[in-house]
């Protein structure tokens, strides 16, 4: 399987994550129900990425990547078809749910086949390549599923997915065997233990704390503009939501840092660096100078992420399929509790208490990182 013919697979699969959230009003009055219980919808789909990942992990480390992706690309199709069947919200919501189950199978397995089948630079490249694929997904998913619900009816977008995942899924061809070369364990403890190497639970943690920051920012964006810069026009809101996209085409630059120095882990902790002081920039009340900075955040949570998911598959002594679904695991812990913690605290203290918690966290990443350049030179080069 290519690395482009991946890249559309991943576009494809995340418009199935996202496609819901610009429609969560709609489907507020559709299904008359509050805007809290539609954002479940949302919420009935993160919470087994958080969870699933390293599930998916121990079962792909003896069974073929392609034939999983396939299988759980045809699954994603008939989950979005019966959408747009459905006439009940806790059907809807259900859906939801099993999508949500499924989805960690497609993300575990495409990590995995890269890890497993490219080496050093390369291995860089396209796990940037892919890390680029999934930002795109996100974007076009939600932009794509506005405008079909305005141009036709919100149908018509899960119809459309469905068609696009049903034919690339078709084109994916099973090798007749795929070479697995690490042995069989006797046990999920055998495949585990390897996760246990504190330079990869270091990343890990930093990977959390890098997504706890991000969907943190992103989940009260809105309301950040709307009440500290009033900012209430949808579509001025959409364009500062342009930052993603400008931070997403920065962070392409990511595999060409590693040759500012020789030293993986100074890059990394230097990049979370910036993402500090974006974070404790944006207490300077300037709407222009937010929107810089809010692009220069996205960038650098675009960077660590395209760095940080082949680094750990560099350094790490356990099988591909159990390194990448323990990073997945992590990744979206962070994102599922960052999507709702911190809005506690920008409710009842406001905006500055709610930044210094991002950057409390953000600093911890930072510390993570800083800490495997300080401990073991043989961790220090990330291979």
């Amino acid at each position: 399987m290519s690395i482009f013919h991946l890249m559309l697979s991943s576009v494809v699969i995340f418009f199935v994550l996202y496609a819901p959230q610009p429609l969560l009003a709609q489907f507020a009055q559709l299904y008359a129900t509050s805007p809290a219980n539609t954002g479940l919808l949302m919420s009935v789909t993160m919470l087994p990425l958080a969870i699933a990942p390293i599930c998916y992990g121990l079962f792909l480390a003896n069974y073929s990547k392609l034939k999983l992706l396939k299988v759980a690309m045809m699954l994603l199709a008939l989950c979005s078809v019966l959408i747009t069947l459905q006439q009940r919200f806790e059907l809807f919501l259900l859906l939801r749910f099993i999508e949500g189950l499924i989805l960690p199978a497609a993300l575990t397995a495409m990590t995995s086949y890269i890890g497993q089948t490219w080496q050093g630079q390369c291995l860089r490249r396209n796990m940037t390549w892919y890390v680029g694929s999934t930002i795109l997904g996100g974007f076009l998913g939600r932009a794509l599923a506005a405008n079909f619900a305005t141009w036709w009816n919100w149908e018509s977008f899960y119809i459309f997915n469905a068609a696009l995942l049903i034919l690339i899924s078709l084109r994916i061809k099973l090798p007749p065997l795929e070479n697995i070369t690490t042995p069989k364990a006797c046990s999920p403890k055998d495949y585990l233990r390897p996760l246990k190497q504190p330079s990869l639970l270091r990343l890990y943690c930093a990977v959390f704390c890098m997504f706890f920051c991000f969907s943190a920012l992103l989940n009260y964006l809105p309301f950040i503009l709307s009440n500290e810069y009033n900012l209430k026009d949808p579509k001025l809101i959409g364009w500062v939501y342009g930052g993603y996209l400008v931070g997403a085409l920065l962070s392409m630059c990511a595999p060409y840092l590693t040759k500012l120095h020789n030293n993986n882990w100074v890059i990394l902790t230097a990049v979370f660096g910036v993402y500090c002081v974006s974070i404790s920039a944006m207490q300077w009340q300037n709407l222009g100078a937010f929107i810089v900075l809010f692009t220069l955040f996205c960038a650098c949570m675009f960077i660590i992420h395209a760095s940080a998911a082949p680094l750990a598959n560099e350094i790490s002594s356990a099988h591909a399929s159990i390194t990448n679904g323990a990073y997945v695991s992590f990744y979206y812990s962070g994102g599922a509790l960052g999507s709702f913690l911190p809005g506690f605290i920008y409710q009842t203290a406001g905006i500055e208490m709610f930044l210094l918690s991002l950057l409390l966290i953000c600093i911890l990443g930072a510390y993570f990182t800083w800490l495997n350049y300080r401990i073991g030179s043989e961790t220090q080069l990330g291979r």
